[in-house]
Formats: structure tokens, sequence, C-alpha cells
């Protein structure tokens, strides 16, 4: 639950899973098969919204498939990605609500807002005291990794994307966070802009030959890497593989080449 805990000790444990299904069983499955493989999973709206708390709960806790006698089952590292985003009051018990789950990341939407981040932050804390626990990793979004320059202005934000991205990783950091979520390739920008200790959580990993999907600012694992990212957020090339286990490690692999 702490960010000491994410540490990368293995190249695996830059690796965040994104299990975007509503399916609990798939999930928990998945769960299963990865841990210790990964440095964690992602749970997001899709399945959050289907099963709630107690679905988190149970995929959270399914322990690898195979558990050394006398030994607990490991728990995998969560990042709860829920993206709140509304008026400071309503995200700060938004916050307060989902830490009893022990997620190791929390995040929220910088353009909600500096007072809105402030708010998630103070909760965090506050709630973190109250459950004797150490806060999660709290970060916050900048722009999704599917919108582009041309969509950013069809929505009226000032572009480019990657000035944008910095302006709001600015906010993120002036507003007490611990990082943000971007694409690889503003991982530069945004390094001279807050320096080395902010995270970097990065989405939009797709492995050399992997179909981009919806992704429009993709890259590879080991491009993400060598551009200073922290982690990495890898969604389909490991969860609708034939075999998720085998493609995490080869991703793992090439990380550690």
């Amino acid at each position: 639950m702490t960010e000491t805990a994410l540490t990368p000790n293995r190249p695996q444990d830059r690796i965040l899973v994104g299990i975007d299904t509503p399916d609990p069983e798939r999930a928990t499955r998945l769960s299963r098969e990865l841990t210790g493989l990964v440095g964690g999973i992602k749970l997001g709206l899709e399945f959050f919204n289907a099963n709630g708390p107690d679905g988190v709960r149970r995929v959270v806790r399914a322990g690898p498939a195979e558990t050394p006698r006398g030994q607990p089952p490991a728990q995998q590292r969560l990042f709860l990605d829920l993206k709140f985003h509304d008026i400071p009051n309503t995200v700060a018990g938004a916050v307060r609500s989902v830490m009893d789950l022990g997620p190791t990341i929390l995040n929220v939407h910088a353009s909600g807002g500096a007072a809105m981040m402030k708010a998630a932050r103070e909760a965090a804390d506050f709630q973190a005291d109250a459950l004797g626990v150490v806060r999660p990793m709290l970060i916050a979004v900048t722009v999704l990794t599917s919108l582009d320059d041309d969509d950013l202005a069809a929505v009226g934000q000032q572009g480019p994307a990657e000035d944008q991205v910095v302006r709001l990783a600015r906010l993120t950091q002036d507003c007490g966070l611990d990082g943000v979520v971007c694409s690889a390739r503003e991982i530069a920008a945004i390094r001279a802009a807050c320096g080395p200790d902010f995270k970097l959580i990065v989405p939009g990993i797709r492995p050399a030959g992997s179909a981009m999907g919806d992704q429009k600012r993709a890259v590879t694992p080991r491009q993400a890497l060598d551009a200073g990212a922290d982690f990495l957020v890898i969604g389909r090339p490991i969860a609708a593989a034939a075999d998720p286990a085998a493609a995490a490690r080869a991703i793992a692999q090439e990380l550690a080449a």
C-alpha cells in the first residue's frame, strides 16, 4: 500500500496490468495467474461499476495459483483506476470511501483543479491515519492517451497535448500529489518541469507488433522505460493474450534486455 512497496527491484515490478473486464471470474483468474509476475494489477471503472468494492477485494486477495506450504497467499498490489473528477468535497469523500480497499495507487483527474486535488490529498492522509496505514501513491491523470491535438482542440483545451500535460503535471505537483499518468512521449518534458522524483505512470504501452487499438500516443515497453517511465500500464497485450503469464514474462524479458 505504500510507495516503497512499488520500488521496482525487478523488471517485472514496473508492469501494472490493466484488467478491463466486468467479469469477476476472469479478473480473479488473471490476478491469480499474474501474481508474482508483475508489479500489480489495475482495476478501473468497468470492473468497479459492475462489481463494486467486494469485487475488488476478491480479485486482489485471489493469490497465486500455488502458495508454498506454511506461507500466506500473496496479495496483488492494486492500482485503483477510478479517475475521480468532481467538486472537492465529493472527491474527498470518494477517496475516503475506497481507502479500506488498500490501493497501492489511487488517481484523480488533474483537470479537476487545484482545490479538488488538495482535497483528495487531505482525505487520503486523514483516512490513512484513521486506518493506521500508509497513504497510497496519489497520482493525477493529465491528458488521456486516446486524445491527440485535434481532440483537445475539439473540446476547447489549449494544445499541443505535451504543453497541456506539462501544465497539469506542474499543478499536480504543486498540490502535493506524487505523480501523474502520462504518455511516454511527454516524459522528458515532465521530468524537466517536475524533477526526477515525481512519479510517472505510463499507459498506452504496446509491445512491438501489437495493434494500437484506441491508443494514439502509444510506445513499446522498452521505449517507455528508456524514456524514464517509473511504471508501465499494460492491458490487452497481457490480459487478452492466450497465455497472460507468458506474455507478462516476455515483456519483462524485453525490459531486462
